[in-house]
């Protein structure tokens, strides 16, 4: 071969691969598979196939999104919300039937801090294919699970969290297990007594609405000063966010006419001592803060950021006022965040 037909050849051959590289030719399009390891993917309510093609590439699972989508199409799947545990590097068709298969996944949901009741059942009853009618039902007997008679409801014993339970797996099951999670951490906590149990757990829920990201030791130390005998509060706890739960609503801006309502049982500002029980379902911070208050001379608090949860605390009214000041400031400059 001449030294000139050589460059030629060479040429092309690099021509050809800087080509396949550009048009992708040269990508994985499929692994043999089996694979190997472990790989969780929780496919929520609402998902797409397409993103979980590419949270399955991106982890690893498949070589190729579009390649993994028609072999989902072709084993005839339907795509379910759940947790499902893939292998790396998995041959496509063998992972689209692993997602398509019921067997292979478990009824997936997650709860915020801070939910109410009716949130949280809604989101189970979606994420496990339960009727809600049914977890009301539960829901309207709480003594079944244990609880107080404090406990009109299962409101704030649902433990914030992520779950995983058996697909079919029933109602009853998935709301003993959310119950008991929040028991157990109330008994971490050394609250053991029931009825104090639904004390402290009500205390929580309002730490939880009221401190934001602030220091819920502080918040909760107040709260019990409130309750206490004290020359400016009456034993009123005075929390804007059980008023608004008695409302039904959520907003940081009430009315005099709605903090004076002596028909809402949950309007602090009007009815002594803690509400008739949890308006919300508190974190494990917020859990401890209440059975382990810091102890401070504190009586009023206020979220001056709501963007930061900064929060300020005083021990009388005038001290407090300022504060109040500074919270109508910050809202005045950030217009339709104190809605």
């Amino acid at each position: 071969m001449s030294a000139a037909l050589a460059l030629v050849v060479a040429g092309s051959v690099v021509g050809a691969l800087v080509l396949r590289s550009a048009l992708g030719m040269d990508k994985v399009s499929d692994y043999a598979g089996p694979g190997d390891g472990q790989v969780q993917v929780n496919v929520q309510p609402g998902t797409g196939l397409v993103a979980v093609a590419q949270e399955l590439k991106q982890e690893g699972v498949v070589a190729d999104t579009d390649t993994f989508v028609r072999a989902f199409a072709d084993v005839g799947g339907k795509l379910h919300p759940g947790g499902f545990t893939f292998k790396k590097q998995m041959k496509a068709s063998d992972a689209a039937q692993l997602l398509a298969d019921d067997n292979s996944k478990v009824i997936y949901f997650a709860l915020s801090a801070g939910l109410r009741l009716n949130e949280s059942l809604d989101t189970i009853a979606k994420s496990a294919s339960v009727d809600r009618k049914d977890l009301d039902k539960l829901n309207a007997e709480p003594a079944q699970f244990g609880l107080p008679s404090q406990a009109t409801n299962l409101e704030g014993y649902l433990a914030p969290g992520e779950y995983r339970f058996p697909t079919g797996t029933a109602a009853k099951d998935i709301l003993a297990a959310l119950v008991s999670a929040t028991v157990e951490e109330l008994k971490k906590a050394g609250i053991t007594d029931p009825a104090k149990q639904h004390e402290v757990l009500t205390v929580a829920s309002i730490v939880q609405a009221e401190g934001g990201r602030a220091d819920y030791g502080n918040v909760a130390g107040a709260i019990y000063n409130r309750l206490k005998p004290n020359d400016q509060t009456d034993g009123l706890v005075q929390s804007d966010a059980t008023v608004t739960y008695g409302l039904g609503t959520k907003t940081v801006q009430l009315t005099d006419a709605q903090k004076a309502d002596t028909n809402n049982a949950y309007n602090t500002y009007v009815h002594p001592g803690l509400p008739p029980g949890p308006i919300g379902s508190p974190g494990s911070n917020a859990v401890a803060a209440a059975a382990h208050p810091t102890a401070n001379d504190f009586l009023f608090w206020v979220t001056v950021n709501l963007d930061t949860g900064e929060t300020k605390f005083a021990k009388t009214y005038a001290e407090h006022q300022a504060n109040v000041a500074q919270y109508q400031q910050w809202c005045a400059a950030n217009a339709g965040k104190c809605a």
